[in-house]
């Protein structure tokens, strides 16, 4: 798996590398119906530069495309682990909703097909 790092007004670390790597393993059991190849991991990491009243504000920002479908979350936390673990949660939640969505659609089609042929029980066959 490929990740690729982006930084703004933070310098990351090979720990927090790794950290992140480790984190995206765990999804790895939702990306097996796509393609290897068209898989696009992008982490940007940094400090948010708002109107915070003290301290630091850590940002975690991820965007995967997988075969043309984006799939993004965003987190905002005092401590750049706990961002990142809430980005990998939200993340996790999108994807699960839309492989539901995508199951659900496929069982409401075969529904559909079978309610078209389905022969009414008032039909009468002669022997």
């Amino acid at each position: 798996m490929k990740i690729i790092f982006k930084e703004k007004d933070f310098e990351i670390t090979p720990s927090i590398e790794s950290y992140v790597e480790k984190k995206m393993e765990t999804l790895e059991k939702f990306f097996k119906s796509f393609g290897e190849e068209k898989r696009i991991i992008e982490v940007e990491l940094g400090k948010s530069t708002g109107k915070q009243k003290s301290g630091n504000i850590f940002r975690a920002e991820i965007n995967i495309t997988l075969e043309g479908k984006t799939f993004r979350a965003e987190s905002e936390q005092t401590d750049i682990f706990s961002a990142i673990d809430e980005m990998r949660d939200d993340l996790e939640q999108e994807i699960k909703k839309f492989k539901n969505k995508k199951d659900t659609i496929f069982i409401r089609g075969a529904r559909s097909i079978a309610k078209k042929f389905r022969i009414s029980p008032l039909a009468r066959f002669k022997n």
